[in-house]
Parts: C-alpha cells; structure tokens; sequence
C-alpha cells in the first residue's frame, strides 16, 4: 500500500529527530541540536538532558527566523561562490553551527567550553 503525504512527512520528522539524536551523543558539549526549515520553523529539536535553555520560546522562533532568512539569501550566491558549508557563531556563551542540507537547516548549539569543534563538524555531517 502507497504512503500517503502524511505518512511520509511522518517518517521524514522521524528520521530527523533520530538524526538529532545521535547528533546530541557526540558530546555532551551539545546542548540542542534541531532541525528547522527554510521558514525558521522548527520541525524537531532536541535538548541534552539536565540542560536548562538560554532562550524563551518566542527568542527561539526569532532566532530560527533570523537564521533561515540568512541562510536563504546565501543560496542566490551558491552558483558564484558554491555551496555553503557550514556557519559558526561565536558568542559569550555557546557557540552555535548551522549546517544546510537541501531545504532545511540543522541548528546546534555548543557550550562555549568545547574545544575541538573543528572535529564535531566533521562527525555531525556525517550523521546529517
């Protein structure tokens, strides 16, 4: 029997949430990893347990808005300068890495006291 849309928009979600998951197990630096779409709209997220977020929902949606309009316009540039890699945004408190994958983005806050990001990159690309 064919899955209908509603199906397969089911078991995509799934699949990113599981890849959250396993993004969350690489360290335990990672305090969110999530997935939102090109609208800023989160479509699954995690935080690492026992970890209390810096931000209320409504600096959340704006955050994700913020980053999904930057990253779209980035792409009208993609044929001129290529495919974007990855974004790292340093603040005084987390550091945040945004990796585009099609049409969405996934979102990943990191404890400004991790190190070795340079080697979590690498490790997440390969799990999105």
């Amino acid at each position: 029997m064919a899955k209908t849309p509603a199906d397969k928009w089911k078991d995509t979600v799934t699949k990113y949430r599981k890849q959250c998951q396993s993004i969350l197990k690489i360290s335990n630096s990672i305090r969110y990893a999530g997935v939102i779409n090109a609208y800023g709209r989160t479509l699954t997220g995690i935080i690492q347990p026992s970890t209390k977020p810096l931000l209320k929902s409504e600096h959340v949606k704006n955050e994700f808005s913020i980053i999904s309009t930057l990253l779209s316009l980035r792409n009208y540039n993609a044929d001129s300068i290529g495919k974007l890699e990855h974004v790292i945004l340093q603040h005084q408190k987390i550091t945040i890495l945004v990796l585009q994958k099609k049409d969405v983005m996934y979102y990943v806050s990191i404890n400004k006291k991790e190190k070795s990001i340079e080697k979590i990159i690498p490790r997440i690309k390969k799990i999105i």
